[in-house]
């Protein structure tokens, strides 16, 4: 098949890509079934609250991107036009996740960075489209941050598409 068409997996990612959008766009937060279980076994114990901890903690729009694995609207973050210096945290445990140096304006309406500062991010295969997707968790908390697409700059060629109320800036 890759013969054949051996442009198909770029055409189904930016498919891909269009479809999370408008699904996020027409409903709002998209909303996962269950709680997240953290993507890594290494996630610190001192976050494994419970859910009537989480709601206190964060926002209702935080929690269900960061508990539920949802998705902000497009185009809905102010982080999204943050050109400042400084370190995007998680919005969760405030781990660091990301520096300004990586972030890069990807047309898509969700903060996206080509590079996730070292050993910040744990990842796992999400199926909620069908089509296998990277999904991308806080390290530390479990927290539910994005998705991974292979579509970003150089160097990495990589798009860490972030939802923008799953973290918080801070200027340097």
């Amino acid at each position: 098949m890759t013969v054949m068409f051996p442009n198909l997996e770029k055409w189904l990612m930016s498919r891909r890509s269009m479809l999370t959008a408008t699904v996020a766009g027409l409903f709002g937060v998209v909303r996962a079934p269950q709680k997240v279980i953290a993507a890594s076994e290494e996630s610190d114990s001192e976050w494994d609250l419970s859910d009537q901890e989480w709601r206190t903690r964060l926002s209702p729009e935080s929690y269900q991107v960061l508990r539920r694995e949802g998705t902000e609207p497009p185009f809905t973050s102010a982080l999204n036009n943050e050109k400042r210096t400084g370190i995007y945290h998680c919005a969760g445990c405030d781990l660091p996740l990301f520096s300004s140096q990586a972030k890069y304006e990807s047309g898509t309406g969700w903060p996206s960075f080509w590079k996730p500062l070292s050993g910040a991010i744990a990842t796992k295969v999400d199926f909620k489209l069908i089509v296998p997707r990277t999904e991308y968790h806080c390290s530390r908390c479990g927290g539910h941050q994005g998705h991974v697409f292979n579509d970003g700059p150089r160097p990495t060629g990589k798009r860490y598409c972030n939802n923008g109320v799953a973290l918080r800036f801070q200027t340097a």
